[in-house]
């Protein structure tokens, strides 16, 4: 596996979904902060490129309800501008360039020599609730694109179909991912796209 054709897709590590007092919080999130440190700590040691996606909500987002269903609506979360839209400690992304979903760029050359970049976006789609999206990953123009964070059945899971469209190899790293409850689990569905799933470990050992 290249460094340069690799780059790292950190989805939602949000403290709103990672801390127990967030407005939208994933039991045990907490408890892979550490493996999220390891993460964030090779790739800058490696000298690898991370997307890092982020949920940016105003009150009039679609997928925010007053009465949700904790399927396609949920209640307020990772609003624009508060606390609970930061990154955690573990994965704060450093000199990142910083791509709005609801904001007009027409320059995008800092992506190529930005090693974080953050995209942040308005739909559980990170390629559909953010319009640059695609123009940065076609930059990056990875082989092989590693993917963790939160949550496995929702936003990692549209971020893993999406990137399986669009690049040669999407691998999942299993213990740096944690899913939400009531919703079916997507593995047997990544199979089929061929997804690879490995643990951190696994991935180290082959770069």
């Amino acid at each position: 596996m290249e460094n340069e054709k690799l780059i790292f897709w950190n989805v939602d590590t949000q403290v709103d979904f990672v801390e127990p007092d967030g407005k939208l919080y994933v039991e045990g999130a907490e408890k892979i902060k550490p493996m999220w440190q390891r993460i964030t700590d090779f790739a800058k040691q490696k000298n690898i490129r991370v997307v890092n996606t982020a949920d940016y909500h105003y009150p009039e987002s679609d997928e925010l309800s007053d009465a949700p269903d904790f399927v396609n609506t949920f209640p307020r979360h990772c609003m624009a501008n508060t606390p609970g839209a930061e990154y955690v400690a573990e994965t704060q992304p450093e000199n990142a360039v910083e791509f709005d979903w609801d904001k007009d760029y027409d320059a995008f050359d800092a992506v190529r020599s930005a090693r974080n970049t953050v995209i942040r976006k308005d739909a559980f789609d990170v390629f559909a609730g953010n319009p640059y999206t695609d123009n940065i990953l076609q930059i990056l123009s990875p082989e092989t694109v590693v993917v963790y964070g939160v949550t496995t059945n929702v936003c990692v899971n549209d971020a893993v179909v999406g990137l399986s469209k669009r690049v040669k190899r999407v691998i999942v790293l299993k213990d740096a991912i944690k899913e939400l409850p009531n919703i079916p689990l997507p593995f047997e569905a990544w199979e089929k796209l061929g997804v690879e799933m490995m643990t951190f470990e696994e991935l180290a050992s082959q770069l």
